[in-house]
């Protein structure tokens, strides 16, 4: 049987988000809070169709679809740390972050867009 992995204290999670968003945060913080929303996102959006990389931090994958098992992932979102907080707190839209080069993505399902920012709307009903 298989253990669900043990999701971050909520409170910390906020807490080292709003440091990062007033550009206050260390390592410690940028990876408590990149990690945290990674997580969010894969429950939020579960599934095995894209693989999120926030290097050096967190890699996640998230949305329903056909799952692949070896080698690359057809659909592969990668962000650099600060703009995957600011992603999924809308400080960041997905259109700006993919014309400055903030986000990169492989695959034609590999746009997050619909699911961000976190918590704002029903998740279970996109995609």
């Amino acid at each position: 049987m298989r253990v669900p992995p043990k999701r971050r204290d909520p409170e910390a999670v906020a807490e080292a988000v709003a440091a990062v968003l007033a550009g206050q945060a260390g390592r410690p913080e940028l990876a408590l809070a990149v990690r945290g929303l990674a997580e969010q996102l894969a429950a939020d959006v579960p599934g095995h169709h894209v693989e999120v990389r926030v290097p050096p931090y967190a890699a996640v994958q998230c949305v329903q679809g056909p799952r692949h098992t070896r080698g690359t992932p057809p659909n592969v979102v990668e962000v650099d740390p600060v703009a995957w907080v600011e992603l999924c707190t809308g400080r960041l839209s997905w259109a700006d972050a993919a014309r400055d080069g903030r986000v990169r993505t492989w695959g034609d399902r590999a746009d997050l867009a619909p699911y961000l920012p976190l918590g704002s709307g029903d998740a279970d009903h996109r995609g």
